[in-house]
C-alpha cells in the first residue's frame, strides 16, 4: 500500500489532465498548473470530469494558473511534467523549485525529452513514462481517455535504469489511472514510442484525418511504413534495441520498407489499431493543428533526423516530413493535398 503523496502536474489537458484527475480520486493530493485559463476556471468551480474509458469520473484536484505558482506554501513530493516538448525546458525550470529535495519528476511527454529534463534538475531524480493511450482535452473542465485498448497503458522507468523503490511506488499509485507497468529500458521504450508517434500524428495533422483515418487509408499506411524503417534504423544507430511494436519485430518494417512480405501483416495490424483507436481519437498532434497551434514536429521526424544526420543514417522520409510541415508554419489549414511532396517519395 503506497502512502498518498502531493503531486504537481504541470500541463492539464488530456494526459495531464486523466492522470491528474484519477490520482486525485485515490486521495492523492493533486495541483494542477496550466496556463488555459477557462479549463483552471472551471475546475476550480466544478471540478475535472474524467472519462477514463467507459467511466466517468468527477475528479476535486486543486488547480491554478500559472501566475499562482508562486504563492504555493508547501512543496510537492513529485513533479509530473505534461506539456508540449517546445515548452519542456522553461517549465521544469518553473517547477524545480516547488518539488522537495528528495522528491522526483515523471516526463509525461509525446518524444525523447527526458535528458532535458535530468539536465535541469538530476538524472536521480528523473522518472519518465512511455504513455500508451490517447486522450483528449476539447472543453474547459474535461479530460477524456479516448482509445479503447484493455491492456497495458503506462510504462514507467528510471532513466538512470534499474528498478527502484519509488519506482515500484509510482508504478503501484499508477494502477488508479490505468493499467500500469515499469521498464528498466527507458529510452529504449521511448523510441519505440517515437516509431509510433511519427507513423501517425504529422500525418494526422497534415491531413486533418483522426487517428483511425490515419491508420486505415492506403497512403498513409505506405508513407508511415516508410517512416518507421527510418526511425528503427535510426535507433540502432543510438545503441538501442526496440521491442516488439504492435506485435511485430522492428526489422519487419524495416523490410516492409523495401518492399518485403510483411507488408500486408503490418497493414493488417495497423488496421487492427485503428479499430482500437475509435472514431473519435485524434493525436496530440493533429489536435494542435486543428487549435491553430505550434506543432511538436522538431521533437518527433525532426528529432529523428537531427540524429540520423549526427549518424550519418539516411531519413528522407522523416525530412520530408519535417520539412512540409515547417514550411507550412503555425496555423495551417489540413488537407490530403498536403501530402503530395511526401508522396512523391514513394
Amino acid at each position: 500500500m503506497h502512502e498518498k503523496k502531493r503531486i504537481a502536474v504541470f500541463g492539464a489537458g488530456g494526459i495531464g489532465g486523466v492522470v491528474g484527475g484519477m490520482l486525485s480520486k485515490d486521495g492523492h493530493d493533486v495541483t494542477l498548473i496550466d496556463t488555459w485559463h477557462e479549463h483552471i476556471t472551471e475546475i476550480q468551480k466544478n471540478g475535472l470530469e474524467v472519462t477514463n474509458q467507459d467511466e466517468v469520473h468527477i475528479c476535486k484536484p486543486n488547480a491554478i494558473h500559472l501566475n499562482m505558482l508562486q504563492e504555493t506554501k508547501e512543496k510537492f513530493d513529485i513533479g509530473i511534467i505534461s506539456v508540449k516538448s517546445y515548452d519542456t525546458e522553461w517549465v521544469t525550470h518553473a517547477l524545480k523549485n516547488y518539488v522537495k529535495n528528495e522528491g522526483y519528476f515523471v516526463d509525461f511527454q509525446n518524444g525523447i525529452n527526458d535528458l532535458k529534463v535530468a539536465e535541469i534538475v538530476g538524472k536521480e531524480k528523473t522518472l519518465g513514462c512511455v504513455i500508451l493511450i490517447s486522450a483528449m482535452a476539447t472543453e474547459p473542465g474535461k479530460a477524456w481517455r479516448t482509445d479503447s485498448r484493455s491492456d497495458v497503458a503506462y510504462k514507467i522507468g528510471e532513466l538512470s535504469g534499474g528498478l527502484s523503490n519509488r519506482l515500484k511506488e509510482f508504478v503501484d499509485m499508477m494502477q488508479a489511472v490505468g493499467i500500469s507497468e515499469y521498464t528498466e529500458e527507458l529510452i529504449s521504450e521511448r523510441w519505440s514510442k517515437l516509431m509510433i508517434n511519427c507513423m501517425v500524428n504529422p500525418l494526422a495533422g497534415l491531413t486533418g484525418w483522426g487517428t483511425a483515418d490515419v491508420r486505415s487509408k492506403t497512403i498513409t499506411q505506405d508513407i508511415a511504413i516508410k517512416v518507421a524503417a527510418e526511425v528503427v534504423v535510426v535507433a540502432k544507430s543510438e545503441g538501442y534495441k526496440l521491442g516488439k511494436i504492435v506485435g511485430l519485430d522492428p526489422d519487419d518494417f524495416v523490410e516492409a520498407a523495401k518492399g518485403g512480405k510483411k507488408i500486408e501483416e503490418i497493414k493488417s495490424q495497423m488496421l487492427e489499431q485503428a479499430r482500437q483507436a475509435g472514431s473519435s481519437s485524434r493525436p496530440s498532434f493533429g489536435q494542435d493543428v486543428l487549435k491553430k497551434r505550434r506543432t511538436e514536429i522538431d521533437y518527433l521526424t525532426g528529432f529523428v533526423s537531427q540524429v540520423g544526420k549526427k549518424n550519418n543514417v539516411s531519413t528522407p522520409f522523416c525530412d520530408k516530413v519535417t520539412q512540409v510541415v515547417n514550411s507550412l508554419g503555425v496555423g495551417f489549414e489540413p488537407s490530403e493535398e498536403n501530402l503530395l511532396e511526401i508522396e512523391k517519395l514513394l
